[in-house]
């Protein structure tokens, strides 16, 4: 019966408003790539691909007086971001929601949430191994000289008139860099910089040659010799369009003595500015 509707109030309907706001929270919380690339809202307009505009440089050159400037080309390209649907069911059964002493409906939506946020972070990260700019130190581990040379290589692209710097490296990544900054753990003292100090006693990085650090799992399986890719990026490097927010739904299946609930949204990534954006590939051996 699982195509069956149940049209009165069933409990799952009754859980509706606690899922529902518990997956939202937690879908917002737990993206950490996301709010770092640039987002496009399309909810609720026609069509299902987004045309991002991709604006030439100029350059001034000087001129005489009474000299008439000559034109500047400024023909403009475009990037496309589709949106696809993703989704995630869970059934919660009357016996495990009775039997239970927490709140089934936040769990539930705590669950469906963190699944669309890792998806969404797991699509943005995919596109970091595309940027034509890579340190790939497959074999070895990644250094602060290492983050030095990607912000210089932004730099050099003038990504810096486009936003802050932000690296996304995997954990395993950023213990390599926790490690060099501590003297592979040393005890705080004045011979560290006030960033290993802070590494050593918060355990995480901050910012370093002005790039601000994040650590994420979404990062992915190491690749077949081991490495990881992170990377380090402006906010224009990438793009995130969401056609429909996430929404929640639920439906009884009385045979089942069960309720299937059901989360959904459709969006889409694509890489915009190239030169805004460089990979890291590092070794990322296991740290135990």
């Amino acid at each position: 019966m699982a195509n069956e509707f149940d049209t009165g109030v069933s409990g799952a309907d009754a859980l509706y408003a606690n899922i529902m706001q518990s997956a939202l929270f937690t879908l917002n919380e737990q993206s950490i790539i996301r709010p770092l690339v640039r987002n496009y809202d399309m909810t609720g307009t026609p069509g299902l691909t987004a045309q991002v505009p991709i604006y030439p440089a100029v350059t001034a050159a000087g001129v005489a007086d009474g000299t008439d400037l000559s034109n500047s080309s400024f023909a403009t390209t475009k990037k496309e971001i589709t949106a696809s649907e993703v989704g995630v069911m869970v059934t919660v059964t009357d016996l495990l929601e009775e039997a239970s002493n927490d709140d089934t409906a936040a769990a539930v939506g705590r669950q469906i949430g963190a699944a669309m946020a890792e998806k969404v972070d797991t699509d943005l990260a995919a596109l970091f191994t595309g940027f034509s700019n890579n340190i790939n130190k497959t074999s070895a581990a990644v250094t602060v000289e290492d983050l030095f040379k990607a912000a210089a290589t932004l730099k050099a692209n003038k990504a810096d008139q486009n936003g802050a710097f932000v690296a996304v490296l995997h954990p395993y990544q950023a213990y390599d860099i926790k490690a060099q900054l501590t003297n592979n753990g040393a005890t705080m003292s004045h011979s560290l910089s006030d960033v290993g100090n802070r590494a050593l006693e918060q355990g995480f990085i901050g910012r370093i040659a002005g790039i601000d650090v994040f650590e994420s799992t979404i990062i992915g399986a190491p690749d077949s010799a081991g490495a990881y890719t992170g990377a380090v990026m402006t906010q224009d490097a990438l793009g995130y369009m969401v056609k429909r927010s996430m929404r929640i739904e639920t439906q009884r299946d009385a045979s089942l003595r069960a309720s299937e609930i059901v989360g959904s949204m459709a969006y889409g990534v694509s890489e915009l500015f190239d030169q805004y954006g460089v990979g890291i590939t590092s070794d990322g051996t296991a740290v135990i």
